[in-house]
């Protein structure tokens, strides 16, 4: 992880790679520990408040309904009508948008956030609910899968039809809807898609280089994620002028590379050495 970081960022790191290694990781918590990376402000009591409104939505759902289509209408109408859940094309362009103290504190964000909001108050009323990782635009089904309703909870909640998801992976792929695209997303893979995202809205704005390290280290912590994240990390290290971190981590990621592609090894030793020489 990078040098000089503060105690409470080290102890927040710490608290984030543990609970994605326990048993059943807690998606709220995650979300809020990666939020409390972002937004320093967010302290414990803040991260509990989220929290408890998260309880109290739950427990304004009408108690259990009786099909998943009408937990579907259940949700959308206590999130998306009553309390104003949803997203806008604007929302893309904001940080706070993939954090989820932010995201309950304005109800904006985007889908795969505002989905985590509808996954956690549904799960704790005791819904049958699951996220899922549509390409580009996450929802939330309800139900087994031979009877899954799919909801859209950046519109609200509107709920999907066949025609409707298909239309938003041919939108995002070109290509027809696949019903593995509708598995149950993991909790961590949703996160480090979360973590992605903000990784690309960083990489958009070199003045954020700060915001695309930390979102990179975070997703090192998680027990899976892909190997090309070391060599991201070192190019950011550089970039932000660590210059000697930046070429360890190259020559560590080559050292990787070099098992399978040794030219392509060579090229980030080069990298390496290139950024050792800065330091004359």
């Amino acid at each position: 992880m990078s040098p000089h970081l503060s105690p409470r960022s080290t102890e927040l790191r710490r608290r984030f790679a543990e609970e994605a290694r326990a048993e059943r990781p807690d998606l709220a918590q995650l979300c809020l520990l990666l939020a409390a990376q972002g937004d320093p402000s967010l302290d414990e009591a803040g991260m509990d408040a989220v929290q408890i409104e998260l309880d109290e939505l739950a427990g304004r759902l009408p108690y259990r309904p009786a099909s998943p289509g009408a937990w579907a209408t259940a949700c959308a109408e206590l999130l998306g009508a009553r309390t104003g859940f949803h997203g806008t094309p604007n929302d893309y362009q904001r940080l706070e948008s993939s954090l989820l103290h932010e995201v309950v504190r304005r109800r904006r964000g985007l889908p795969i956030l505002l989905s985590v909001v509808w996954l956690e108050v549904a799960r704790r009323a005791g819904a049958p609910v699951c996220g899922v990782a549509l390409p580009g635009h996450f929802v939330v089904g309800f139900g087994p899968a031979d009877e899954q309703v799919l909801a859209d909870p950046f519109d609200g909640g509107r709920v999907l039809t066949g025609a409707d998801a298909q239309t938003l992976v041919a939108g995002a792929t070109g290509g027809p809807l696949d019903p593995s695209m509708l598995r149950p997303a993991d909790p961590l893979d949703v996160v480090l898609r979360i973590l992605n995202n903000i990784r690309a809205w960083a990489a958009t704005r070199p003045e954020r280089s700060d915001v695309a390290l930390w979102a990179v280290e975070l997703s090192l912590l998680l027990p899976s994620h892909p190997a090309r994240l070391r060599y991201e990390r070192a190019q950011l290290l550089v970039r932000r002028g660590d210059f000697v971190n930046g070429a360890v981590e190259l020559e560590a990621y080559a050292d990787v590379v070099g098992a399978v592609d040794e030219t392509a090894a060579e090229s980030v030793r080069e990298q390496a050495r290139a950024a050792r020489a800065m330091l004359n």
